[in-house]
């Protein structure tokens, strides 16, 4: 699938297939998800890779919208470190980019893929770091949900042109 294409094309997916996808997929998912930009290079992030149906069904508990978690193949939580991490307001922004790399990585190797918010919910980041023994610096910040794809979602048009302003803010029609 070509680069551009697949920004455009790239869904989330909450339906699976009952079809396998090895672990060393799922590892590699995580590796594009390495390769994401950071503040400073420092790459404050670890990734926990899931499996267990019963702990699938645990993080419905305090996640509601994680259902589809018990049909996916796997589970890829990012998490920030505070030790590695520039500052602690830096480290979210850099596991939003790992976690968009790993969703358009599963899109390009034909997975379905979607982002299940746990950070900035302090309850839902507490949660995580009990369910899975994180350490004191080490904070949930997303479940990536993977399977193969059960359904297929067309791209709508998401371009809205109105909302690119030019050297400064200029009002539109709606303000």
């Amino acid at each position: 699938m070509e680069l551009l294409e697949g920004i455009i094309t790239r869904r989330s997916i909450r339906k699976y297939t009952d079809a396998v996808i090895p672990r060393e997929k799922a590892e590699e998912l995580i590796r594009y998800g390495m390769y994401a930009p950071s503040a400073h290079n420092r790459r404050p992030w670890h990734f926990v890779l899931l499996d267990d149906k019963k702990i699938f069904s645990r993080i419905l508990e305090f996640q509601p919208y994680t259902k589809m978690l018990a049909n996916a193949q796997w589970g890829i939580v990012v998490c920030g470190d505070d030790m590695l991490s520039l500052t602690p307001e830096y480290w979210p922004v850099d596991c939003a980019a790992a976690t968009e790399n790993i969703l358009l990585a599963a899109h390009g190797m034909g997975y379905g893929a979607v982002w299940l918010g746990i950070y900035p919910r302090s309850q839902r980041v507490d949660a995580m770091k009990d369910l899975l023994n994180l350490p004191e610096h080490i904070h949930a910040f997303s479940i990536i949900s993977v399977g193969v794809a059960g359904q297929h979602i067309a791209p709508p048009e998401l371009f809205y042109a109105d909302r690119i302003h030019l050297n400064k803010w200029q009002a539109t029609s709606g303000e």
